[in-house]
């Protein structure tokens, strides 16, 4: 009972109009995007954050420790 039925009359001679699943489809198509567009925001964020590791790593590499100076 949750989904309302509708009522639909056909006249004598009228084809009825086929029906189209575009919205599912749609529907799946949206969530794909949505998917990906996450997907390239996390990418993305651990590339930065892989590159400024590095970057840390190679300023603290050149930078000589108190204890051997």
């Amino acid at each position: 009972m949750a989904e309302k039925k509708t009522i639909r009359i056909i006249k004598k001679g009228e084809k009825s109009r086929p029906v189209v699943k575009a919205k599912a489809n749609t529907a799946r198509e949206t969530a794909r995007d949505m998917v990906d567009t996450v997907t390239n925001w996390v990418n993305e964020f651990q590339q930065r954050r892989r590159a400024e590791t590095t970057n840390a790593l190679r300023i603290l590499s050149k930078t000589p420790r108190g204890s051997e100076a």
